[in-house]
């Protein structure tokens, strides 16, 4: 696993894919445009909704749920990077949210 940078990850939110882990309460002040919502306790139950072929870029709050889920995929056969910062960098940079 891999951290990036939010700026790597706006960059590359067009072309892989955002998984938010993070709990409901947490997504309802907002997410990255497009992200898929799986919270971190769901994930081993729901893998079959993401693409294997794609890249994930794993988000939370902070970066430590994500990087627990991006080296969860990674040990599933996926690719994924945790995004460094989380959505309280993404929010305090400006970046879209929904």
């Amino acid at each position: 696993m891999s951290e990036i940078t939010i700026t790597e990850a706006e960059k590359r939110r067009s072309t892989d894919q955002i998984l938010d882990v993070r709990e409901d309460f947490e997504v309802a002040q907002g997410t990255i445009p497009g992200a898929l919502h799986i919270p971190l306790g769901d994930l081993g139950a729901r893998l079959s909704e993401l693409d294997r072929a794609v890249p994930v870029i794993a988000v939370c709050r902070s970066g430590n749920r994500s990087a627990t889920a991006a080296d969860a995929l990674n040990q599933a056969g996926f690719t994924a990077d945790t995004m460094a910062g989380g959505m309280t960098a993404w929010q305090e940079a400006g970046l879209p949210t929904t």
